[in-house]
């Protein structure tokens, strides 16, 4: 049945009776594909009789169906004409694991972060009606997305809406991590309640046998505010928000999901479909462990096990270091945006449940819950991933930082994260923590290092953030590990001439340069600068005395960074130094290995050696 779509709109042409079919090749050529490249299984395997149910109803390009986050549009992506190019999945100038706009006109909106697609779908229905165009708009949103606020705010200004617009509720009960709070308790209730789901369609399917009245008798129940759904559900929080009901539907029913949609689709003011699905469908592994499955590594099929086993992580140190600290001070407590799993949470969960706080997607709410936590007397540290923190600045500037609160922010995924690609690199945090005033910054350069840093952190007072990179955790430079002192830099080596000052990941880096430097005749200086606010500026002025060169190394974006900082200080304090900056340029990076990732930026350690050979040694050709 896969090899009859080509081209979009192709699954039209397939008759309604033969979809299951399809679905059932669509799930093969997922699980097959995403074991050799990677990817996100189980939300993709969830979602496939959804996507190929929109994708029957609507008709795109000219329809724009926008998909929250977007980790779940393998089979948006393989229904318009990109199945074969999955081979190339998340890899270098491969397709994305995300809507790209740049890959198809049936990408509308190039996602990555969740509970946006209500947002961006709105603005695609007020721009259709002010140009006078005919086009439907759908946005597809998750149940976890929709714990995040910026959904609400799309609902309350949806909710009065004249034109129709869908959104279509994927309710699998997960996120990443299970789902928790209020929502997903009310989502529960309708999902499960015989009382609602059986009357509701003993009486309508009643209704629609009886002759010519039907049909009507049922559009006036649905859209009568004293209606059924009210009567057996108090309250219906979506159409008291001004908003239509419809479901809950069988979200792996083709034919119930093509009725469903299409009645949607001609209503004129704003309709929520509720479609309940199953993460992981289709394979047993998946709809077992769907955490586990929501992003993977290649792995083989039969047994379900990863082809690659990673030595030690940093999540892993962190996961380690939170669960001995959480039983050394009591006081201490951990929060995560329902990545408690990803970023190594939930071992401090499983030891002190009544200490651990999910508190959804949701991570400005994190930032300021924990603000109250520290005020109260706790020690709050909030895990998660760069990327996902830039949505909380404001929380962390003025709720956090201007009071002075000890507030812990453990932040994982700092740097390039590879297949995940531009969305989900952490190469920002660096410019706009340091910027804050009162915020103290760490970076580990490994793992023995992250630990010592969470010691600190514990012991200090006022807001502290340790950003620390995805994956295998560094173990070389075991015996540098002086005390961590405020504000103080770490000397690995002293030499002469040129100067190598790093941070985090790349003191590794800084480490491999100054021994290449070494067979052209320059010892160069190792600095661990550990702390990236404040910066050891004594020692930066110290080091200036007896080297020409400084250079600084960072996996952070150039403006605002370290290097800029350390640049500024050489030139007010006068300093003869010429300062050489090793950072992420002003471009987005897009999806490859972060090996490669790295050398993009000029952050690999060939590129490193040149750029100092090229000022301390002007005739050097570059190797290669």
């Amino acid at each position: 049945m896969l090899e009859r779509i080509n081209q979009p709109n192709d699954i039209k042409k397939i008759p309604v009776d033969q979809l299951p079919l399809l679905a059932e090749d669509i799930r093969r050529f997922l699980i097959d594909s995403i074991s050799k490249t990677g990817g996100h299984l189980a939300s993709n395997l969830g979602a496939v009789e959804l996507t190929m149910a929109l994708h029957y109803v609507y008709d795109l390009p000219e329809d724009k169906i926008i998909w929250d986050v977007g980790h779940q549009c393998y089979t948006h992506k393989i229904l318009t004409g990109r199945k074969d190019d999955f081979a190339t999945l998340r890899e270098e100038g491969g397709i994305s694991g995300f809507p790209r706009r740049a890959e198809s006109p049936c990408d509308t909106f190039d996602g990555g972060h969740s509970s946006t697609s209500l947002s961006a779908g709105l603005g695609y229905v007020k721009a259709r009606d002010l140009l006078g165009r005919k086009y439907h708009v759908v946005s597809v949103i998750g149940d976890g997305a929709l714990t995040g606020g910026m959904a609400y705010e799309a609902i309350n200004n949806a909710a009065n809406l004249k034109s129709n617009f869908t959104i279509v509720l994927n309710d699998n009960a997960m996120s990443i991590s299970k789902n928790v709070g209020g929502i997903s308790e009310y989502l529960s209730t309708i999902r499960t309640s015989p009382k609602y789901t059986g009357l509701k369609d003993s009486v309508l399917d009643q209704l629609e046998k009886i002759p010519e009245l039907g049909d009507h008798m049922v559009e006036r129940i649905r859209r009568t505010k004293s209606s059924l759904k009210h009567l057996v559900i108090p309250g219906m929080f979506f159409e008291d928000m001004g908003v239509m009901y419809l479901g809950p539907v069988d979200g792996h029913n083709i034919r119930n999901l093509i009725r469903v949609l299409s009645e949607a689709k001609r209503y004129k003011g704003t309709v929520l479909v509720h479609v309940i699905t199953e993460k992981g469908k289709g394979y047993q592994p998946a709809v077992s462990h769907p955490d586990k499955y929501h992003g993977t590594g290649a792995f083989d099929v039969g047994s379900g096990m990863a082809l690659k086993h990673s030595r030690t992580t940093y999540t892993d140190v962190f996961a380690a270091s939170v669960r001995k600290l959480g039983t050394l001070h009591h006081n201490l407590v951990g929060i995560t945006a329902a990545m408690g799993e990803g970023t190594g949470l939930e071992s401090f969960e499983q030891a002190f449940p009544e200490r651990f706080f999910d508190v959804g997607i949701a991570e400005e709410h994190a930032v300021t819950f924990a603000a109250g936590l520290a005020l109260g007397g706790m020690i709050p540290v909030f895990a998660v991933y760069s990327a996902f923190l830039q949505r909380a600045y404001d929380q962390i500037m003025d709720d956090v930082c201007m009071q002075r609160l000890h507030v812990i922010f453990a932040i994982d995924r700092a740097g390039f994260v590879g297949a995940d690609g531009r969305t989900h690199n952490g190469v920002y945090d660096l410019s706009y923590l340091t910027m804050i005033p009162g915020m103290t910054v760490l970076a580990p350069k490994n793992a023995w290092e992250l630990e010592d840093m969470f010691d600190f952190a514990v012991r200090f007072h006022g807001p502290v953030a340790i950003r620390y990179p995805r994956g295998q955790a560094y173990i070389g430079l075991k015996e540098e590990r002086e005390p961590i002192r405020y504000g103080k830099a770490e000397l690995i080596h002293r030499g002469k001439g040129a100067a190598i000052l790093a941070i985090g990941s790349m003191v590794e880096f800084a480490a491999d340069v100054s021994e290449r430097l070494i067979g052209y005749g320059i010892d160069a200086t190792v600095v661990n600068l550990r702390f990236a606010s404040p910066l050891d500026y004594d020692l930066i002025r110290e080091l200036a005395d007896g080297h020409s060169l400084f250079l600084t190394v960072e996996e952070n974006c150039r403006k605002g960074g370290i290097g800029e900082q350390i640049l500024d200080f050489t030139e007010k304090e006068k300093l003869p130094v010429h300062v050489e900056i090793a950072a992420v340029p002003d471009r987005f990076i897009p999806h490859a290995t972060v090996e490669s990732q790295r050398r993009m930026a000029g952050l690999d350690v060939e590129t490193l050696t040149d750029r100092i050979l090229r000022w301390m040694k002007p005739d050097h050709v570059p190797e290669g």
